[in-house]
């Protein structure tokens, strides 16, 4: 009689599975939780410490970790007859099981270092392993989601040695996440350890990437705080996540109702309002061309007459918030095929790395949370920045780390009047700011400025001047920051220094 071991922890499904194995001829071995679920379910099943003759061991530790155990997995019957014989071994043609479910349990916030040590899965681990290295003879199972194509299989007789191989690599990438888990957890000391091991889960394969002819798939973290909730609209797309995520940290850390506007990863609007409706409305003016066909996000919950003014001025390809109100959905039904989302603020708290991949490997660095405390600058000019002006300049600082370096930001009363982005020259993106204020008719007064870099030269600052800029936020640390100063002292400028850099690429 052919046998088959299931050891799981997920149960979802393994009734069914059993009873499947057992209709088709199949002796079902099973460890303590998943036997007694068969045997409550009229499914005979023999325990592992029956089989091998040995109890289980250190408060259950060591359960399978066994040579009839391990000599069924991994023994081949074309070549290890005579051992099979020797030690009155039995051939274990089928291995279901999924491990401790470690990553859930450390996410788990009392849960101790012991509680989670004792989590890490150790017999589970080698049954797959081994059940996947001689997968030529054994079906190795690791995702209740295979289940239904398992049976399906064993009762047609179709498990091929093709189906057996792709098992085995989807095996081998279970352990392998598996473990990158654990090395994470037990790393929090090491921010780069000597080898560093990621794990992403599948989300969605889509039906391109940037451009029509690259494949591309969306993957999340599995140790993250969750993925964003689709409540209506079209798939996303893979430009439509990356300008949503960017959105997202547009305005997380806004404690006023903020609304951001991105096209093509940069904000070409972002603002503070009275309300969601008003910081929209502000948002919007900054630059409307650049808004046709871009993500909306906003921090606060999304209410229907915030929802009705943006479907009645422009297409927006997704509109994201922390949730939506009762009236939300009948707005949005005016245009099913907006992709609305809805994503809580601590689900793009800003925090752990960057991964960007160059040549042959990745650079790897801190997400860029630096951020001003208030008082936290030092003014260089011989004119103090007004209150308003200060107010302005520190929501400036607040944008221009979302921005492409270079990167130059107007703001008046709190709202991009306009934005230099990606320039190689910085007093380029300066023009194009101007350019774009006076192009929407927003320079009829003053504005401040932030920079994302130390200006090099005098000649952003005289750029700027002309533009109706008052006030100029920026790291400093040029060996000409004295002629830049100059400049702001000659025009009546006020001029701040953080001694933080924003460069983003």
């Amino acid at each position: 009689m052919p046998k088959a071991l299931i050891s799981v922890t997920d149960k979802t499904g393994v009734v069914d599975l059993a009873r499947t194995l057992t209709i088709n001829g199949y002796e079902v071995l099973s460890t303590g939780g998943t036997g007694r679920l068969l045997q409550e379910n009229d499914i005979p099943a023999v325990e592992i410490a029956q089989f091998t003759g040995s109890p289980e061991m250190l408060s259950g530790r060591v359960k399978t970790l066994h040579p009839r155990v391990f000599g069924g997995i991994l023994g081949r019957p074309d070549l290890d007859e005579a051992e099979f014989r020797i030690h009155a071994l039995e051939p274990i043609s089928i291995v279901v099981v999924n491990l401790y479910e470690f990553a859930k349990k450390i996410r788990d916030a009392d849960t101790t270092r012991a509680q989670a040590i004792e989590d890490i899965d150790i017999g589970g681990v080698t049954l797959i392993r081994a059940a996947a290295k001689n997968h030529e003879h054994v079906l190795v199972v690791v995702d209740p989601s295979d289940y239904a194509d398992v049976k399906k299989r064993i009762a047609e007789t179709q498990i091929d040695a093709s189906f057996r191989e792709s098992m085995a690599a989807k095996a081998f990438r279970h352990t392998a996440a598996y473990d990158a888990e654990i090395a994470r957890y037990l790393s929090t000391d090491e921010k780069f350890p000597e080898r560093l091991t990621l794990t992403y889960e599948r989300d969605a394969v889509m039906r391109y990437g940037e451009n029509p002819h690259q494949a591309a798939a969306y993957y999340r973290d599995p140790a993250g705080l969750g993925a964003m909730n689709q409540l209506q609209g079209k798939a996303m797309s893979y430009n439509n996540i990356a300008d949503t995520d960017a959105a997202l940290q547009c305005v997380y850390g806004l404690t006023e109702p903020a609304c951001a506007i991105v096209k093509h990863a940069n904000p070409c609007g972002l603002a503070i309002g009275s309300s969601l409706h008003d910081a929209y409305a502000k948002a919007f003016r900054t630059d409307p061309t650049s808004a046709f066909g871009g993500v909306i996000a906003f921090n606060r919950e999304l209410d229907g007459p915030t929802l009705e003014r943006v479907l009645d001025n422009q297409f927006a390809e997704v509109i994201v918030a922390p949730s939506v109100d009762s009236e939300v959905s009948a707005v949005a039904e005016r245009k099913k095929t907006l992709r609305l989302l809805t994503v809580s603020n601590n689900q793009v708290q800003g925090a752990g790395l960057t991964v960007h991949s160059v040549g042959n490997g990745a650079l790897i660095q801190d997400i860029d949370v630096a951020d001003l405390s208030d008082g936290e600058w030092s003014v260089l000019t011989e004119r103090v920045p007004s209150s308003e002006e200060e107010r302005d300049l520190r929501f400036a600082w607040h944008v221009v780390k979302h921005v492409k370096s270079n990167a130059i930001v107007f703001v008046r009363d709190r709202t991009t009047v306009g934005i230099g982005a990606g320039q190689p020259n910085r007093v380029v993106s300066v023009r194009i700011a101007a350019m774009r204020m006076q192009e929407e008719g927003l320079g009829q007064s003053g504005c401040v400025m932030a920079s994302d870099a130390f200006f090099p030269f005098r000649d952003g600052v005289d750029r700027a001047a002309e533009a109706g800029v008052t006030a100029i936020i920026q790291p400093a640390g040029s060996i000409r920051d004295d002629e830049v100063v100059a400049a702001c002292n000659e025009h009546g400028m006020a001029m701040v220094a953080t001694g933080i850099r924003h460069f983003r690429h």
